[in-house]
């Protein structure tokens, strides 16, 4: 509280400090160059012209063609009506010399014509003078006014780049600290580990880390060293930074929390500075956690890409993180906890034991850990009773803990969009529809043959995977356009560990269900199986070469998961590897197309009555399925069955 007090005051002080120079300079503009301008009194012309009458002016200069001067003799300074005119000055002297009066004039000419007349004509006696001045400080000001300027900018960046806080002094040369943010018992962190659902065995290795520096001496008592530290390895949305701030909550010792890009500057050797400071303050608080969220902005691979040399900033800041966490003098009561979804980049050095002892992988949650994500979510949620979680969790399979908590929001603005007083399960279909597919388009504007098309396209795939045995279940079928999709198959995967070859060829075959439907019933084909074809070239490649799942290319893979390979300028197989790679993928697709126009050709009948209902309610569902399918049969037909055999065989 007083640090900030103090900031305060500082920035208090500079903003004076900056409303003196321009008090100054505008003091000049106005002062300076004419101090008797300071000393006249306003008048107007028809006063003048009584003064002039009554003899009581000496001499009337006309400053600039501007504005007139007029000086009084000395019996007109005795005079009552005149005593405004010789007041005091700023020294407190009379103002006898003049001059005592000034106003402004119209057309120069004009006014001296009229002015000789009433001379002439009265007899007076008066000089007239024509005089030009010039502002000499106001010159020297502008003259000065670039330096002025680049002053100004240059306090203003320094500023800025030192956080903004303190004077402009004091602070110019903190661009070398640490940006970390404290969190300690003082402050209100009300994140704990209840609150991240899911993650049992990440949650399991971060509670041990927090124990080690709560109680050190149960483990350094048989002779054991504490971690030095951990990283929090997963896909975006896991929950690795909301893990960290659990950490914070539940750990009782000073926990500093960063992004890597923190400690990037445009300045040579400011990161690395940056990081000496941060253990610096961090030891002066041991025991102590720091967290660095997205450590790959600085610990990627040295000398990968470099095209500037080794003196590259990233790289020094590198290297000094490397000493920090393990070097002479480290202290071993400093834990570094760090997130990233890239670790195939980092830096060997960093990933070895002594520095970051423990990866702990947080991958994306399974069905019950979907569930206790849900129910975390759901509780600002006003939802209708009954509300079925198990179904929930298992229409969001491939969800992350980020993509749940999104799809309740936005369940929850549906239903408010649609004017609910409660959150239901539609609403929820509805929001996982939205995420996945994208916004419904009902203007989109369609042709009756393209809409016919996209049914047959649609009901293709839903009858093949319908009939498939490892193919994925199917949920709903829609012509709906939605995002760029002009309709699709939504289907409820199953959770699996590995995959079977029979599987990864029934799944590419639903998918091509879509354009042999097509060719089926049209005898044409169109541009609408884009991403089919996406899909299942991927998937035929991996077959081949990634997870060795072919005869003739054999049990071998090309695939780098240390991602030091780099495929744009070397590929780890020859030319005639190549070729065959390519022939096998053709060849793998080719015979899950004829497969599936094999089994659409033989469910004809099916497939039409399928289009039409899709023709006719836009939007089908299992149960739709069942009325004109019946039962999933997983291929019981004999001799379609033996063909269905051969080509997982092949």
């Amino acid at each position: 509280m007083e640090n900030k007090k103090k900031n305060n005051k500082s920035k208090i002080n500079i903003y004076w400090f900056y409303a003196s120079i321009v008090f100054f300079i505008l003091s000049i503009g106005l002062l300076g160059g004419d101090s008797g301008l300071q000393n006249t009194q306003p008048t107007d012309i028809s006063s003048f012209e009584s003064y002039l009458k009554n003899g009581d002016i000496s001499k009337v200069a006309i400053i600039n063609q501007r504005y007139a001067r007029v000086t009084l003799n000395e019996n007109a300074l005795d005079k009552d009506i005149h005593k405004s005119a010789k007041a005091k000055n700023f020294l407190g002297q009379d103002n006898l010399a003049g001059p005592h009066y000034q106003f402004e004039i119209g057309t120069p000419e004009l006014f001296e014509r009229k002015l000789q007349e009433i001379k002439d004509s009265e007899n007076l006696n008066f000089s007239i003078e024509f005089t030009t001045m010039e502002n000499r400080w106001l010159d020297v000001l502008l003259g000065f006014l670039p330096i002025i300027i680049i002053i100004g900018i240059w306090i203003f960046l320094m500023r800025r780049m030192s956080g903004g806080s303190g004077g402009a002094g004091g602070q110019i040369f903190n661009i070398g600290k640490s940006k970390a943010k404290l969190f300690d018992q003082n402050t209100d962190v009300k994140i704990t580990f209840k609150d991240v659902a899911g993650l049992e065995g990440a949650k399991e290795e971060v509670q041990e880390i927090v124990d080690f520096l709560k109680y050190p001496k149960k483990y350094t008592i048989l002779g054991g060293k504490i971690p030095k530290g951990a990283l929090l390895v997963g896909a975006p949305g896991t929950g690795k930074t909301l893990l960290a701030k659990a950490v914070a909550g539940e750990a009782k010792v000073p926990f500093f929390s960063l992004s890597g890009s923190d400690f990037v500057e445009m300045f040579v050797g400011v990161g690395a500075s940056r990081v000496r400071d941060l253990f610096k303050q961090a030891k002066d608080k041991s025991p102590a956690i720091i967290f660095i969220d997205e450590i790959d902005a600085i610990g990627r691979a040295r000398g990968r890409g470099n095209m500037t040399g080794s003196n590259d900033e990233r790289e020094n800041t590198l290297n000094q993180l490397l000493t920090e966490m393990d070097g002479f003098g480290t202290n071993t009561n400093v834990i570094v906890v760090a997130a990233t979804n890239r670790a195939d980049v980092l830096d060997k050095a960093l990933m070895r034991a002594g520095r970051f002892d423990r990866q702990i992988f947080v991958d994306l949650p399974d069905l019950n850990e979907r569930r206790e994500i849900f129910k975390v979510h759901l509780k600002p949620l006003k939802k209708t009773r009954g509300l079925d979680l198990e179904f929930l969790a298992k229409q969001t399979p491939g969800f992350s803990g980020a993509d749940i908590a999104n799809v309740c929001n936005e369940a929850a603005l549906i239903a408010a969009r649609n004017n609910k007083k409660s959150v239901g399960k539609q609403d929820f279909l509805d929001a996982v529809d939205r995420i996945v597919g994208g916004l419904e388009k009902k203007n989109k504007i369609i042709t009756k043959e393209e809409k016919n098309t996209i049914a047959f396209h649609e009901a293709g795939h839903a009858l093949v995977s319908w009939l498939l045995e490892h193919a994925a279940p199917l949920v709903k079928v829609t012509i709906v356009p939605r995002g760029q999709s002009l309709g699709a198959a939504w289907y409820l995967p199953e959770e699996r560990m590995i995959v079977r070859t029979e599987q990864m060829l029934d799944e590419m075959c639903a998918t091509l269900g879509g354009r042999a439907a097509e060719k089926i019933m049209f005898n044409k084909i169109s541009t609408g199986a884009l991403s089919d074809l996406e899909k299942v070239t991927k998937q035929a490649r991996a077959i081949v070469s990634v997870y060795g799942l072919n005869d003739k290319i054999g049990n071998i893979t090309y695939y780098d998961s240390s991602g030091q390979g780099d495929y744009n300028f070397t590929k780890p197989y020859s030319e005639e590897t190549a070729r065959k790679i390519d022939e096998e993928i053709s060849l793998i697709i080719e015979k899950q197309y004829k497969r599936a126009c094999s089994i659409l050709k033989k469910n004809k009948n099916k497939l039409s009555s399928l289009a039409s209902r899709l023709l006719e309610k836009e939007v089908i569902f299992k149960e739709d399925l069942v009325n004109i399918l019946g039962e999933r049969p997983f291929i019981k037909d004999d001799e379609l069955a033996k063909e269905v055999k051969d080509n997982n065989k092949d």
